[in-house]
């Protein structure tokens, strides 16, 4: 009996082939696949810690302020002399420019319960005039009282400092009022909310990173939290809501026309909390 041999199929033997050919070519992509899924995960693992060190969003001291209205729209020439402070990097401020006038000492003033007073809806019985900006995309109203003798205080810092408005409020409402009361341009320069530190809650004015001497400025503020940091440089204000009597400002000016004396304000600053006359020094 005779036995053929049997024969494989020639479509069976082109797909073997075919197959073995094929075989590398899948183990070199399934390679590749693992190695790029290996370095997808990494990145993804990478990316988000380089965002937080190009994006500060209040991780370790760092901190993004939002942009505001006032820097989106032009108020005119006057903005020359206004502080911008769009980010703080690690807590830390810009300083303000250097003096015009070396001889000149510096006079950080707060302005709410400070230089005026001011409240929103419904509007209270006195006021001396409105603002109206724009927060959080909302127009609200603010009617605004001067304390008394503010006008006759700022000509007076004026004539011998360098005045400087410092305030914890937002800059798109700050900006307004201080635009209403200083309409002679007496101050130098404005900082906001963007220019202080926030430490445990609290808005904290550091003098220090200022660019000023220290022993040659003064802040007055109703606030102690304010000058938590300086403490020896700050003379502490009565706060003001709608005492028309009052008379903290006329005290304050006749201080500072008599502090020139003084080779360091905060010796200037201390006979004024004791009471004592400034000519002691001089």
């Amino acid at each position: 009996m005779v036995y053929k041999k049997k024969r494989t199929p020639v479509k069976s033997i082109k797909d073997s082939r075919r197959r073995r050919q094929k075989s590398p070519v899948k183990n070199v992509v399934t390679a590749s696949s693992a190695v790029l899924a290996s370095i997808h995960r990494r990145l993804a693992k990478f990316f988000p810690k380089f965002a937080r060190i190009s994006t500060p969003n209040r991780i370790k001291g760092y901190r993004v302020l939002k942009k505001t209205h006032a820097e989106e729209s032009h108020r005119g020439e006057y903005l020359k002399n206004d502080i911008r402070r769009t980010l703080i990097f690690n807590n830390v401020p810009l300083p303000l420019p250097p003096l015009i006038s070396p001889d000149r000492r510096t006079i950080f003033l707060d302005l709410d319960d400070t230089l005026i007073h001011s409240r929103a809806d419904p509007p209270p019985e006195r006021f001396d005039f409105v603002v109206r900006p724009r927060i959080d995309g909302q127009i609200m109203n603010f009617y605004v009282l001067k304390r008394p003798g503010v006008d006759e205080f700022l000509e007076s810092l004026a004539a011998r400092f360098e005045v400087v408005v410092f305030t914890a409020a937002l800059e798109e409402y700050a900006s307004m009022v201080v635009d209403r009361i200083d309409r002679s341009r007496l101050i130098s320069h404005r900082l906001y909310r963007d220019s202080c530190k926030e430490v445990e809650g609290k808005f904290v004015k550091d003098l220090s990173e200022m660019g000023r001497d220290l022993n040659r400025v003064v802040i007055v503020d109703d606030n102690p939290n304010s000058y938590a940091n300086q403490p020896d440089n700050a003379i502490p204000i009565r706060p003001f809501v709608d005492d028309l009597g009052d008379q903290e400002l006329g005290k304050l000016r006749r201080f500072f026309e008599g502090s020139d004396c003084y080779d360091d304000m905060r010796n200037a600053v201390k006979q004024y909390l004791t009471g004592e006359e400034c000519a002691v020094e001089c």
